[in-house]
């Protein structure tokens, strides 16, 4: 409770309700009833981090705790769609915590108090908070909803104290790795000779004649592939086919999708409410009792985009009229009502390259702002104004070039959002603008939009009707019931043309089975101890059918066995003996057109006038990184050797080459290189550090 006191003490107290986005890596999930024989004291490991055990009752304890932020957060108990994330990412906060935490000790990274507050009361309130506090009568921030939240917090219940302690941790850990993620990312550095490399790889162009002959060139029947060569490529391969645990098996599916009889009714329906909402003197009210969409009536701020499904179908908007019904991608239909619009605070949108100046002396201020000016002067010069802030912007806009997106003049300090709001017309502004954080260069991308829209939105799921599930339940039970073990299970399904899908190698902690989203129960039967092969489950409803499967095989973590993998590695094996065979009937073929005499009704030879060194893929061949490479290899009109590529073997003649040209400046390409490396490094070295720690995940069997 100590910083809600400090927070109160400070003047001006403008903070916010906490945003779940925030929570970047820590939310966490659902308490769920033990069972007696899952937890017993040999049989309760969720997982292991760091050499140290993970049980059920640790893992569940820090689930259960999220699940309370998550329901105050957004007012109900979450779906169990929205649980799996919200358990994998309790499960991620463990690891954070267990592998992190040493990293920021070792680096000195901390949080104070001030910053927290900053977070959510000072001149950086997150853009999520913003995005969560808006007043449905302005289309604003409000920032008084917190304020009262927290002057009655003292005097809360308890689960409502200990939610605000929760975000208070969830904050700070959420910011260290940020500043994590920031440190690792402005790390990357690449040098003016690697920019020139890249620079000449995307400009050297050749012009080649390329041969391609397909592997089907050669009939699979011209080609035996014995057991003991499959093999030999799996051992020569294996880092290829690690996994964790996997399984076989098949399934038959009954479609739950609604019936014409089921569409029908939801149009005649929507008919009626939209006639209703035309009508209606309080949109909002109606909307909230009748729709069945997440956000039934919004304020949709200046500067925002309508919904897609309206501005889609809708050319000229009016206030107070009333569009559709349209269907949606969603499957859904969907009316809108426009109930006001109206003039408001003006908003604009901005870029901007900040040259951070906190904690510097006057000294150091000038040398930041001669550097400032110096890119100010460049970004004039050539209009890569998102390259340098993506270079040079020291925020964390800077990877998505300086984006700020739309903002009120009293959204932003004062010198910034005055300058901002000052310019006549969009683009760069002339001088860089100073701020307690530094010396920006701004760059106005859309000027300011004062019209804010009410929109009332009506819409409907398509979904099957009683009727309809209760069908495809009675056959999908009558062919559970008579299926004992795979034998029958392929039997009836044959007799009763029920098509029979296979899913191979699926993962233990898969949420889909091919096309079939939320098969979660499914896969945690046939990763079952207690499921064997050739088994069959009952029947389990999915989305969109209900679905029986049988067992067809299972493996442990670890190398995989031939059996597990022979289809891939007898298709590997049969593509590696057709490149010999063609390669051996290609040699000695002094030009191009000979060879491809050799297989005048299969191979292609094509010109291309413009192939770069850059490229990984030829056209009309598709991906060939090797043959590509071969190309400028070579000395003008030489051919290169018969290549063979993942989709056949590739024969080219350079016809004639192209270097790039020699330019004064590579900057732009060591900006990008350097992009690219800082997009890479956060993920890589979280996994870096996960394996480190030797993760090891188990909940498979549990959830």
């Amino acid at each position: 409770m100590a910083l809600i006191k400090q927070i109160r003490q400070r003047t001006g107290l403008l903070i916010g309700v906490i945003a779940g986005g925030l929570i970047l890596f820590l939310l966490g999930g659902d308490l769920l009833s033990p069972n007696s024989t899952l937890l017993s004291s040999s049989q309760n490991i969720v997982g292991e981090i760091a050499g140290e055990d993970i049980t059920y009752e640790e893992y569940i304890a820090r689930v259960e705790e999220f699940k309370v932020a998550n329901q105050q957060r957004t007012g109900r108990v979450p779906s169990e769609v929205e649980m799996y994330s919200i358990r994998e990412q309790a499960w991620q906060s463990m690891i954070v915590e267990r592998v992190f935490k040493e990293e920021y000790e070792k680096l000195g990274l901390t949080i104070s108090d001030a910053e927290l507050v900053d977070m959510v009361q000072g001149k950086n309130i997150v853009p999520e908070l913003r995005q969560q506090l808006v007043n449905p009568q302005t289309g604003q921030f409000d920032k008084s909803q917190l304020v009262s939240f927290l002057q009655s917090l003292e005097t809360a219940d308890p689960a409502q104290q200990a939610y605000w302690n929760q975000q208070e941790r969830l904050f700070a850990d959420s910011r260290l790795r940020i500043k994590y993620d920031n440190m690792l990312a402005t790390s990357e550095f690449a040098t003016q000779a690697e920019a020139k490399e890249e620079y000449k790889a995307a400009n050297t162009i050749a012009d080649a004649s390329i041969l391609f002959v397909p592997f089907y060139a050669v009939a699979d029947a011209d080609v035996t592939v014995s057991e003991s060569e499959m093999q030999a490529y799996l051992t020569k391969n294996k880092s290829k086919f690690k996994s964790g645990n996997a399984a076989s098996l098949e399934y038959v599916s009954f479609s739950i999708q609604p019936s014409g009889i089921d569409s029908a009714e939801v149009i005649s329906h929507i008919n009626e409410l939209t006639n209703e909402l035309r009508a209606a003197e309080n949109d909002s009210l109606f909307v909230l009792r009748n729709s069945e969409g997440q956000a039934p009536f919004m304020t949709i701020r200046a500067g925002d985009e309508l919904p897609a499904n309206l501005i889609n179908n809708v050319s000229d908007i009016q206030a107070g009229q009333t569009y559709g019904p349209f269907i949606t991608a969603n499957s859904t239909y969907v009316s809108y009502k426009i109930s006001d619009q109206y003039e408001g605070t003006p908003r604009l949108r901005a870029s901007h390259i900040l040259f951070s100046t906190e904690g510097m002396d006057d000294a150091s201020k000038a040398v930041v702002k001669a550097q400032a000016e110096t890119v100010l002067a460049e970004v004039q010069a050539d209009g890569n104004f998102e390259i340098a802030a993506r270079q040079y912007g020291q925020d964390g806009t800077a990877q998505t070039g300086g984006d700020l997106g739309w903002f009120a003049k009293e959204d932003f300090v004062a010198e910034f959002a005055t300058a901002s709001y000052a310019a006549k017309s969009t683009g760069v502004l002339p001088n860089v603008v100073e701020t307690e954080y530094g010396y920006h260069i701004i760059k106005v991308t859309e000027m300011p939009k004062t019209t804010y829209t009410k929109v009332a939105t009506l819409e409907l799921e398509l979904v099957a009707s009683d009727a309809t599930r209760n069908e495809a339940f009675r056959k999908a039970d009558s062919f559970a019931a008579n299926a004992g073990n795979r034998n029958e299970f392929t039997e009836n399904a044959t007799t009763e043309n029920y098509r029979i899908l296979q899913a191979n190698n699926v993962d233990a902690n898969a949420r889909n089975i091919n096309n079939l989203q939320n098969a979660r129960e499914v896969i945690r039967w046939t990763f079952s101890d207690d499921t064997s092969t050739g088994e069959v489950s009952t029947v389990y409803e999915l989305d969109n059918a209900y679905v029986v499967a049988t067992l067809v095989s299972k493996r442990d973590e670890g190398d995989v066995k031939l059996a597990d993998v022979k289809e891939q590695i007898e298709a590997q094996v049969r593509n590696e003996k057709k490149a010999e065979v063609i390669k051996s009937k290609l040699a000695g073929k002094a030009s191009l057109e000979e060879m491809k005499a050799v297989y005048p009704n299969e191979a292609s030879l094509n010109e291309i006038p413009d192939l770069k060194l850059s490229a990984n893929v030829i056209p009309g061949v598709g991906f060939a990184p090797r043959a590509i490479g071969a190309v400028f290899g070579v000395n003008q009109g030489q051919l290169t050797q018969p290549i063979r590529e993942d989709v056949g073997v590739i024969v080219a003649k350079l016809n004639a080459l192209t270097p790039a040209a020699e330019i004064g400046d590579y900057s732009a390409y060591q900006g990008q290189l350097t992009q690219n490396a800082s997009q890479r490094t956060t993920y890589s070295v979280m996994m870096a550090l996960q394996d480190l720690a030797g993760v090891k995940d188990y909940r498979y069997k549990f959830f």
